[in-house]
């Protein structure tokens, strides 16, 4: 699976980055035949500190999307990773009923 990662007027440290590698590369136990995933980082608002994180994933005939907004990036993250762990479950069931 390849991971890329964009951080939005802003560098991303490097342990954000390991962390997103290890919490997306989990998303592999719901769904083998993913074939990328995209992370968007980024602030909402510049004063305010919301940190809004998209993330999308690509499985042959379909692309999945999950964002959050919260004011850490790795809350952001794991609450992403979670709603793209459901969408995944619920892609194999429907494609194992079928």
């Amino acid at each position: 699976m390849n991971i890329s990662i964009t951080a939005r007027k802003f560098k991303a440290h490097e342990t954000l980055k390991d962390f997103i590698n290890n919490e997306v590369s989990s998303l592999k136990k719901y769904n083998d035949d993913i074939l990328n995933a995209d992370v968007i980082l980024s602030y909402q608002n510049p004063k305010d500190s919301i940190k809004s994180v998209e993330i999308t994933v690509h499985v042959p005939g379909q692309t999945l999307n999950a964002t959050d907004d919260s004011d850490d990036f790795k809350k952001s993250i794991s609450s992403s990773v979670d709603k793209l762990s459901r969408q995944l479950k619920t892609l194999k069931s429907k494609r194992i009923s079928h």
